[in-house]
């Protein structure tokens, strides 16, 4: 019940301040809570909206899926082999604080227009994180359940599946969660640069018209279903950490 009330307490508040900074900015910059709300519910009732939210959550999907599946395979090969992690992980972390807008072109130059390069894009956003994640919780599961496993003759694959997973499964539920989050980012950027469906190509071309109702309207969808999904990795999330 409080964490409900808190949860209302700040969507309160920040429809306040949304309000306050339509009052301060005028229609020209900002569109009411009201105005978004309602050009969200009538893009929602246009036949023509499904296209582009099908291609944006196939596009997501793939990524996500990708970035997921490879970085829980490079990070289980980095914590496993403790010199290759220790060598990887600032190589990694530099990576990761580049600006992933510039290597778009070389995308597009790879997997040319289309979906490929969106999930390619959301890809590279994604798969540092979890693999970053995977390899530290693979790095502390305690050495105690390698060696039990050695004695008991347990072999690498059943260590994988019975030792390493089921303790370092927390945090890569924290890495997906991160993961998902960017992950959604680089296909959206990847849509708003050189793409003629999705959710991002509307919210640009939105920009280009100067139609900001519709571009707040894409963004707040957006944001509520990225919001819902999260919401259900935090308590997974939250729920594995309570168990270790």
């Amino acid at each position: 019940m409080s964490r409900a009330l808190d949860t209302a307490l700040f969507v309160g508040a920040l429809l306040l301040a949304w309000q306050g900074l339509y009052w301060l900015a005028g229609e020209v910059a900002l569109a009411s809570p009201a105005v978004t709300a309602g050009r969200a519910l009538e893009l929602l009732g246009q036949a023509s909206f499904w296209p582009h939210a099908a291609e944006t959550g196939i596009a997501f999907g793939y990524a996500l899926g990708c970035a997921i599946l490879g970085g829980f395979g490079l990070g289980l090969l980095l914590g496993l082999h403790r010199l290759s992690g220790a060598v990887a992980e600032p190589i990694l972390v530099s990576l990761y604080s580049l600006p992933k807008v510039t290597l778009y072109p070389l995308m597009l130059l790879i997997f040319g227009l289309g979906l490929s390069a969106k999930v390619a894009f959301g890809v590279i956003h994604g798969i540092i994180p979890m693999t970053l994640f995977t390899m530290n919780a693979v790095r502390t599961v305690a050495p105690v359940y390698f060696k039990a496993a050695r004695v008991m003759q347990v072999g690498r694959g059943g260590m994988i599946v019975h030792i390493i997973l089921p303790a370092a499964l927390p945090e890569i539920v924290s890495g997906v969660r991160v993961g998902f989050s960017l992950t959604l980012l680089g296909v959206l950027i990847g849509e708003m640069f050189a793409s003629q469906r999705g959710l991002g190509h509307l919210v640009i071309r939105a920009i280009g018209r100067h139609d900001v109702p519709t571009m707040m309207a894409v963004t707040l969808l957006l944001i509520v279903v990225a919001v819902i999904l999260n919401s259900g990795l935090l308590a997974l999330d939250r729920r594995l950490h309570r168990r270790v």
